[in-house]
């Protein structure tokens, strides 16, 4: 049995019983409903156990190593740049669609007070902040005091400040810092692997006080975000990287059309970017006609940190997330999770639902409870078909007019 058929199963069985104790009102359902919510808070508890040694290590490698500096040059800055703008638009697309429409949705505040109430300590409603303190509070005083109380935010600003630094360190300092790094991202993906194998009980255990706190109006609000997301995957496409490669990498519509569907079918049918790879680079071969340092360089870098559909998944994800639990989000929450988003996504772990993981450090940062993530790993198949698409389609317009044509006829 599939994993995504496992998690599946695990997220039908929870909302049936969730919304069986609530329907029915038997004792016995809401004994045991209350006893099986503690191995849902387990589950996440371990999730977020993993995430600051992820993140951090991620970027330390990242930006540290040796390999990272010589790619970073020429081709390899203007495409970092690129990528970056790239993923800014996306979220902020998520979040302009996501948050008007989310709103939207029919959910009773004192459900998702009762919800909100079951969540950690962690994730309780924060006092406003506003614009200035938010700006004074990326650079942390003490990081290790950040890390313990999860502030996100201003410890990914530490990691990139001190791999930055780490690269005009001494040689011996330098690969000593990234060797460390790189066994703690090991070590800790293995341990991530570990959790994931018992992600159906987790997801089941989620999904019970889920459906038994909101009703019915759970299946609705799971349902919208799917939509939403995937409806703004395609927007991106149309709007963004069909247009980029048309006006800035000069091919004519057509031509970009037909060099990237082969890739994208791949992608959308294996939900894997680096299963596409080989489409892509053909892409690049025929119809769309790009010179011998993209297809050797540009196109296996973007595959590889470039993830333009997770800037729409994450903030949609937090948008909904916050929804669900009734969690208000000003100006100063909205960049937060918009900035986190641009970020996280260069440090999604290259593992099935490594999006939805990469989501917990937005959710903590925002102050919005991830124990909601288990059901977004659940209905993640469908979201992931459509973000994996849009990566596929981002690397080939980002290659486009990283290397236009000298003329091409429109």
């Amino acid at each position: 049995m599939s994993p995504t058929l496992r998690l599946l199963i695990g997220l039908v069985l929870g909302f049936a019983l969730g919304l069986a104790a609530s329907a029915s009102g038997v004792p016995m359902l809401r004994d045991a409903t209350r006893w099986i919510e503690p191995a849902g808070t387990l589950f996440i508890a371990a999730i977020r156990m993993t995430v600051i040694p992820l993140v951090v290590s991620s970027l330390l490698v990242g930006v540290a190593s040796r390999s990272s500096g010589a790619a970073v040059g020429r081709l390899g800055a203007r495409a970092v740049m690129i990528f970056v703008v790239g993923v800014a638009i996306t979220s902020a697309m998520g979040l302009l669609v996501g948050v008007p429409l989310l709103a939207r949705l029919p959910l009773d505040a004192e459900a998702s007070a009762a919800l909100r109430a079951t969540a950690g300590a962690a994730s309780a409603l924060a006092a406003p902040v506003g614009l200035r303190a938010w700006l004074i509070d990326l650079v942390p005083v003490n990081p290790v005091k950040a890390a313990a109380e999860g502030q996100m935010l201003p410890l990914i600003v530490f990691s990139l400040a001190f791999g930055a630094a780490a690269r005009h360190a001494s040689d011996p300092a330098r690969d000593t810092i990234v060797r460390g790094a790189e066994a703690v991202q090991d070590v800790t993906l293995v341990l991530v692997r570990a959790i994931l194998a018992w992600a159906p009980i987790g997801v089941f255990a989620l999904a019970v006080p889920l459906a038994g706190k909101l009703g019915i109006a759970a299946l609705g609000a799971v349902a919208s975000y799917i939509a939403i997301t995937c409806a703004v995957c395609v927007l991106s496409w149309v709007l963004v990287f069909y247009p980029a490669a048309h006006f800035f990498g000069r091919r004519s519509w057509r031509s970009f059309l037909r060099g990237a569907l082969p890739a994208q079918a791949v992608a959308f049918s294996s939900r894997s970017s680096m299963a596409a790879l080989p489409a892509m680079m053909e892409a690049v071969r025929g119809p769309l006609a790009l010179s011998e340092g993209v297809r050797s360089f540009v196109i296996p870098f973007a595959a590889t940190i470039f993830r333009a559909g997770g800037g729409v998944a994450m903030t949609v994800g937090a948008v909904f997330l916050a929804k669900l639990y009734g969690v208000p989000l000003d100006l100063a929450a909205l960049v937060t999770i918009g900035a986190t988003t641009v970020i996280a996504t260069f440090a999604v772990p290259g593992i099935p639902g490594g999006a939805i993981i990469a989501l917990v450090p937005v959710l903590l940062a925002a102050r919005i409870p991830v124990e909601g993530i288990g059901i977004l790993l659940a209905v993640d198949t469908i979201p992931d078909m459509f973000r994996t698409t849009t990566n596929v389609t981002a690397d080939l317009a980002v290659a486009t007019f990283i290397d236009p044509p000298a003329a091409e006829s429109a």
